[in-house]
């Protein structure tokens, strides 16, 4: 595989942007090795500067559920296009996006547009404290929110233990606001709001965590928090930046029969172009400026290029009635070739899949929470991750992620997926 040109590009770009890329997991520093520079995406394949071809699997980070570059999403932008970029006005395409999510979303009854998930997330939180007159929230460990000031804590030297930062930056008096519970763990739950009664405004949760691989909340566990935020007048609210109509029509809450108070939305909501949402009931959404007191704003919310790549593919999942089948049958048939290859090499990794995500983890003990997580062999996941690019297959070039499959992805793609796993893992192993 030659990557003469991408090497080059990123010496170049060290230069100019911090660490040669403008996310950090796209600098392969968990993996090693030098960033590959995509040139082009089609379908389920995206070709770097050096013309090579993978197959990939990251998706954009969840927003392609339709491939890249889809025919139906390219004439939604281009005839946006044709009228104007960007107004910072209201345009009718907003009110037909905000519409159908709540019809998606049977939780959400007004929706609020944002430009990212961070954004999304730092202000469902904004206005929960509002709406509750408290400032204290509950995270837990392993899932990620985003990167505002008061998800970036981890957890202290005991279960009530104040969180502590985890980025230079970020002050302690922030991080005195954010409590951190135990993913799966109701009692750790119950301690921090015994230890902090009538002071917690929120919990945000990803039901089902994509950023320490993929992980599926409990059932129980889930609705006795729901339980837990009705009886101490909690605001529950679920992150589906991620989930949000990947693993179904409904998100999360869907699959797992829970509803929040408050959603949160990205990635497939925008079409592959950048967006955010947040959502939820009625009287916690109308305490938002400029009809509550609650401040939120943003330039470039609601810009007719993210709402119309975003009503396409939006439009599109309510009216293909065999979308999610497909993907499932998609997903089981990779899930069982991979662990079938396992099988043959005397392995039993374990291997979370909940509809169209999925994560193989390098440890043989059952994943659940984010301790569990990291018994993985990061190191053996580097020399997997080069191994499959090698072979023309892209992953997330980090363990704690989730593969992405599309409805592009052809069982071609996923029969060559399929053997290269099996003579990557015979190299490493």
């Amino acid at each position: 595989m030659n990557i003469i040109n991408s090497e080059r590009l990123f010496l170049e770009a060290q230069k100019f942007i911090p660490g040669g890329v403008n996310s950090p997991v796209r600098a392969f520093k968990s993996v090693g090795g030098t960033p590959l520079f995509i040139k082009k995406g089609e379908g389920s394949k995206f070709y770097d500067v050096d013309q090579n071809e993978f197959i990939d699997y990251i998706g954009s980070w969840g927003p392609h559920l339709f491939g890249h570059n889809p025919e139906f999403i390219k004439t939604a932008l281009l005839e946006s296009i044709e009228k104007g970029v960007s107004f910072g006005a209201p345009t009718e395409i907003e009110i037909k996006m905000a519409e159908l999510i709540t019809e998606l979303v049977p939780s959400v009854e007004m929706v609020r547009m944002v430009n990212s998930g961070t954004e999304a997330t730092m202000s469902a939180v904004r206005v929960a404290r509002g709406y509750t007159g408290r400032e204290k929230f509950i995270k837990f460990e392993g899932c990620y929110h985003g990167h505002a000031d008061h998800f970036l804590i981890k957890a202290g030297s005991g279960a009530l233990t104040l969180g502590v930062p985890t980025s230079p930056g970020v002050t302690k008096g922030n991080a005195a606001d954010t409590l951190l519970a135990k993913f799966n763990d109701i009692e750790s739950v119950k301690e921090l709001i015994d230890a902090n009664k009538d002071e917690i405004a929120a919990i945000i949760i990803e039901p089902i965590a994509g950023n320490m691989g993929v992980i599926k909340s409990e059932d129980k566990f889930l609705k006795e928090l729901r339980t837990l935020c009705d009886k101490e007048g909690i605001v529950l609210i679920f992150d589906e930046v991620m989930t949000g109509f990947r693993v179904a029509r409904g998100g999360a809450q869907e699959v797992l029969g829970v509803k929040p108070d408050l959603s949160t939305f990205g990635k497939i909501i925008g079409g592959g172009l950048p967006v955010g949402a947040f959502g939820g009931k009625k009287e916690i959404m109308n305490q938002i400026a400029p009809a509550g007191p609650v401040y939120q704003a943003g330039t470039l919310s609601g810009n007719p290029l993210a709402m119309s790549a975003g009503y396409a593919a939006l439009t599109k999942i309510k009216e293909d009635s065999d979308l999610y089948p497909s993907l499932e049958v998609k997903a089981v048939y990779l899930e069982k070739g991979m662990k079938e290859n396992l099988a043959k090499l005397g392995k039993n990794y374990a291997m979370n899949r909940i509809g169209s995500m999925s994560c193989m983890f390098f440890t043989e003990n059952a994943v659940d929470n984010f301790d569990k997580a990291t018994q993985s062999d990061t190191e053996l996941y580097g020399k997997y991750f080069h191994e499959m690019l090698k072979r023309g297959v892209y992953l997330a070039p980090a363990q704690y992620e989730a593969m992405f499959i599309s409805t592009a992805h052809t069982i071609e793609d996923l029969d060559k997926t399929i053997s290269a796993h099996y003579e990557s893992l015979k190299v490493i192993l």
